[in-house]
């Protein structure tokens, strides 16, 4: 793979990074109920040096009755100061399954105005794996502010999301399994419909990983997005089922080259909740 601190950099390069005065790590860890793990305990145990911990679920607007929706634009920036991350540091995201959550902060990221922040290619397994350095204590914070400017054609609402799907303007490419997609498994979060927003394609995120939880070559996702009915010139709206996973497809669209994509924040919490919205189910949408 080839570093690129935009979007996705190898150990080697962390490794190489570790001690740069502006380098700032974020341990981005979140998991689904199912995977009976526990994030912050796991960051407590054991950590990048110098790592913080990003707490998807309450850095997020618990206002909404959603899950971990992005957070209004102050909750961010006071956060982050608190963290020491700010303006001229180069953020680098993992995670403890190799590359699950942590695209979700690199978009939050992005959506914020950051463009210097790349999610860690194999994240925490890989790094461990390579027998490389860690840690169990939190690191020394510095205050350090961060100007924001936020990206609004980023992420898209429910509204703008339903435009999409009747005009089939923009492609709404859904990041879930295949059986989650076509209607046959049960949602993980209760009282949600089974099926897809109608008009939208399906790419798995883990299509897009190696067996080795790294991410595949720009020509392997290109490929692969293509085989979607994806197209370069046409935007894209990601989905999945409450806005995590989705953001792997944008990372992936985004080492592709394609820069027309935003992500539906609300995802399948939202759209699988409201009885009012249609829904399509087996492979070939509606």
């Amino acid at each position: 793979m080839q570093d690129d601190p935009k979007t996705l950099v190898s150990t080697d390069w962390l490794a190489a990074h570790l001690d740069d005065p502006d380098l700032r790590i974020l341990d981005a860890s979140w998991y689904l109920p199912a995977m009976k793990r526990d994030p912050k305990a796991e960051y407590d145990a054991a950590h990048i040096p110098g790592a913080r911990f990003f707490d998807i679920d309450e850095i997020s607007d618990l206002r909404s009755e959603l899950p971990h929706m992005v957070p209004p634009v102050e909750k961010f920036m006071s956060r982050m100061r608190a963290m020491g991350v700010g303006d001229g540091h180069q953020v680098v995201v993992y995670d403890g399954a190799g590359i699950f959550s942590a695209p979700r902060v690199w978009w939050l990221f992005r959506l914020m105005g950051q463009q210097d922040v790349a999610v860690l290619d194999g994240g925490f397994p890989k790094w461990q794996a390579e027998g490389r350095p860690v840690e169990d204590m939190p690191p020394v914070v510095r205050d350090r502010h961060m100007t924001v400017r936020r990206q609004n054609h980023l992420v898209k609402d429910v509204t703008q999301v339903s435009a999409a799907s009747k005009l089939a303007d923009t492609t709404i490419a859904d990041a879930r399994s295949a059986s989650r997609f076509e209607g046959v498994d049960d949602e993980p979060r209760p009282g949600l419909r089974k099926g897809h927003i109608p008009g939208s394609v399906n790419v798995p995120f883990t299509e897009l990983l190696t067996g080795e939880g790294t991410m595949k070559p720009a020509d392997a996702l290109a490929e692969i997005f293509a085989a979607r009915g994806i197209d370069a010139k046409q935007p894209v709206i990601t989905s999945c089922g409450s806005g995590v996973s989705a953001a792997i497809l944008n990372l992936g669209l985004e080492i592709t080259g394609h820069r027309n994509h935003s992500l539906y924040d609300g995802s399948w919490a939202e759209w699988g909740a409201f009885p009012t919205l249609p829904v399509a189910t087996g492979k070939e949408s509606a």
